[in-house]
């Protein structure tokens, strides 16, 4: 019977080798993880709050996977204003042509683009100024009566904050992404961001539309006193959607898109509190109580008692 020598020893006059299983036992050799999953992956194991710089982070390092990671990855939404109006609007992938971002008031890029328009490619060769990126003049027209609705939107379930429309063409319809934004006044002990992203596609079928709905809410929470300390809630929620909707001309559509945004804002709002939120106040309050562990089982004794005596 011949004993293997440790690792880091040899006996006087031996020799061994390595022996491959995989030769006998058919094993597979291991395979490179696809560097984008392998992205995605990191990204949803670090803090949610710092998303846009651990993206900046992974691009510097693998700049190949720009384009793919800025377009897949939900982060916060950046207010920039736009110099023809003066009105704020939120910038995001759906409204992007390289460094340059158009604004829903005005339809034009910041900085310009080269000469292009709907349906067109820059002169430039800017891809970004096509059917993309500005609408043609039926879904344009849809997207400044969106930008109206949702500005009233805002304005009675957020009382201040951002928000944007943008729609572009498709082959059997069109497109388009709602965002809103609502940050509560610096400078407190409290702080917390609201952005919500909706990208939709409607896909019109005569007289009736079919509605995609994917929307996403990223919530950051952050609370800092002397007596209490620091306290950071951050994190995200993904929902999607599918309906089929009558529509007998154009107006429906805003009022269909206007609903259904509604109520997915409605279900997730909800969602947050009584399930995420409460969860973690169960859990805290299983951690430690408030009050003397005695007392409250001197209360559960007595509710008990008395569910029993109704009973009886």
């Amino acid at each position: 019977m011949v004993g293997a020598p440790q690792e880091g020893q040899r006996s006087k006059g031996s020799t061994y080798f390595r022996l491959n299983l995989s030769a006998f036992l058919d094993i597979p050799a291991p395979t490179m993880a696809d560097p984008f999953d392998s992205a995605l992956d990191l990204l949803r194991r670090l803090n949610p709050k710092d998303t846009a710089q651990h993206l900046q982070n992974i691009i510097q390092i693998a700049p190949d996977l720009a384009e793919d990671l800025l377009s897949s990855v939900d982060q916060p939404l950046t207010v920039k204003r736009c110099k023809k109006t003066g009105r704020d609007y939120l910038i995001c992938d759906y409204n992007r042509d390289g460094d340059s971002y158009r604004s829903p008031w005005s339809n034009e890029f910041d900085p310009p683009l080269d000469e292009g328009g709907a349906g067109g490619v820059g002169a430039g060769g800017s891809e970004g100024a096509g059917e993309g990126a500005v609408p043609g003049e039926r879904v344009r027209k849809l997207e400044i009566k969106a930008n109206e609705a949702f500005d009233v939107y805002r304005e009675l379930y957020y009382e201040g904050g951002v928000s944007s429309v943008y729609f572009w063409n498709t082959d059997d319809g069109f497109a388009g992404v709602v965002l809103m934004k609502k940050s509560s006044t610096p400078g407190g002990t409290n702080q917390g961001v609201w952005d919500s992203i909706h990208v939709f596609e409607a896909r019109e079928r005569g007289r009736t539309t079919n509605y995609q709905l994917t929307s996403t809410v990223i919530l950051q929470l952050s609370s800092s006193t002397n007596s209490l300390g620091d306290l950071d809630l951050s994190g995200n929620m993904t929902r999607q959607i599918e309906q089929d909707l009558p529509v007998d001309n154009d107006e429906n559509h805003i009022v269909n898109i206007g609903r259904l945004v509604e109520d997915m804002e409605l279900k997730m709002r909800n969602l947050l509190q009584e399930v995420y939120f409460g969860k973690a106040k169960d859990i805290v309050g299983d951690l430690r109580s408030t009050k003397l562990l005695s007392k409250d089982r001197a209360e559960r004794d007595l509710q008990r008692e008395l569910i029993s005596g109704i009973g009886k």
